[in-house]
């Protein structure tokens, strides 16, 4: 990590009062921001999502969901996806919206810009 990205991402740390129970590395070098440490930043921020489903397969496996968040004069939309390919999750409209929501989360607070995902875009074999 340079010295610049580094510097960036403390002060955002500090901003969102993230802790190290927040943040870990994954295996093959992202930084992850936990599911807590979203609710932290959504929270700290005040940013307002909004959700839309987008699509449903006729089996109910694959899910995507649109969301639209808020902060301040800020406004994003994104997606989450949810699929027996990348999550074993039984609960795909869930993971979907924890997806779009992580997203929204990480681009308005400026740490998506930095190679920072959230923990539930993760594949869960690289979270091990």
């Amino acid at each position: 990590m340079n010295k610049q990205r580094k510097e960036i991402l403390g002060k955002l740390y500090r901003k969102y009062d993230l802790t190290p129970d927040d943040i870990f590395n994954s295996p093959i070098g992202f930084t992850i921001i936990t599911r807590s440490g979203i609710d932290k930043i959504q929270s700290s921020a005040n940013i307002k999502i909004a959700y839309s489903l987008e699509k449903v397969s006729d089996d109910n496996k694959f899910v995507v969901i649109k969301a639209t968040g808020i902060m301040g004069e800020k406004i994003i939309e994104t997606y989450g996806e949810s699929s027996p390919q990348n999550t074993r999750n039984q609960y795909p409209i869930a993971m979907a919206e924890k997806r779009a929501m992580s997203r929204v989360c990480l681009k308005l607070s400026g740490f998506y810009g930095l190679g920072v995902y959230g923990e539930d875009e993760v594949n869960e074999i690289e979270k091990k």
